[in-house]
């Protein structure tokens, strides 16, 4: 019966996963991610189906049935949240955003533009960009937000790390202001202890003064 049992969830987790693959095989497809998406909550809500369906008596196989259709609607609804989030996003001037994953869409935003040198004050002209970042915030509400304050290496360890702190923090206190609610939002600074480019190069340098946004989906509503 184990044996049976395993060999029922290992077919419909490579089933789930083969659908994966089917919804990601075209890259040019602009609904891929949604599609990915989907592909993967169909996965997920198989095996978890599946194995709810055993415990409650052994309807395994209508668990992952109804599982897998629960999860590729969540996973793909997820999915066409973010896509449609990002492609606001990318509309912001000064931001360079990218998605790393399914769930989740990074934003970058150079120091040089936020702050003047040395400073954790915001300039005028930044100020702009973080509403336009608030306002997208509040619009997808169901995330969380990390902010990460980064430096070059020029000055002492523990004066960039204050800095990055400070700078984290000024971000972070920005978007509150703005409505942003602060049970959503954290703020790290890392120093220059992850740096990006060369320190050894203005260029390189440039690129690790930066702050870092990861938004991260937590809801499936």
């Amino acid at each position: 019966m184990v044996t049976m049992m395993r060999h029922k969830f290992s077919v419909l987790f490579v089933a789930a996963l083969f659908a994966v693959s089917c919804a990601s095989s075209n890259p040019d497809d602009p609904n891929a991610k949604a599609k990915r998406g989907a592909g993967v909550g169909a996965a997920a809500g198989a095996v978890v189906g599946a194995i709810l369906g055993n415990q409650a008596g052994g309807a395994g196989k209508t668990g992952a049935v109804v599982g897998a259709i629960a999860g590729a609607a969540i996973g793909g609804a997820v999915g066409h949240r973010m896509d449609q989030q990002q492609k606001e996003l990318q509309q912001i001037p000064g931001v360079e955003v990218s998605r790393p994953s399914e769930g989740e869409i990074n934003v970058n935003l150079t120091n040089d533009i936020l702050f003047d040198f040395n400073s954790a004050g915001l300039r005028l002209e930044s100020q702009q960009t973080l509403r336009d970042l608030a306002a997208n915030f509040q619009r997808y509400p169901d995330e969380t937000i990390d902010v990460e304050g980064h430096t070059d290496n020029v000055g002492s360890v523990e004066y960039n790390q204050r800095l990055s702190e400070n700078r984290a923090y000024t971000v972070k206190n920005f978007l509150v202001d703005q409505g942003v609610p602060g049970p959503r939002l954290t703020a790290t600074g890392y120093g220059e202890t992850r740096p990006k480019g060369d320190n050894n190069t203005p260029e390189g340098r440039q690129l690790n003064r930066r702050v870092e946004i990861h938004i991260r989906a937590t809801s499936t509503s």
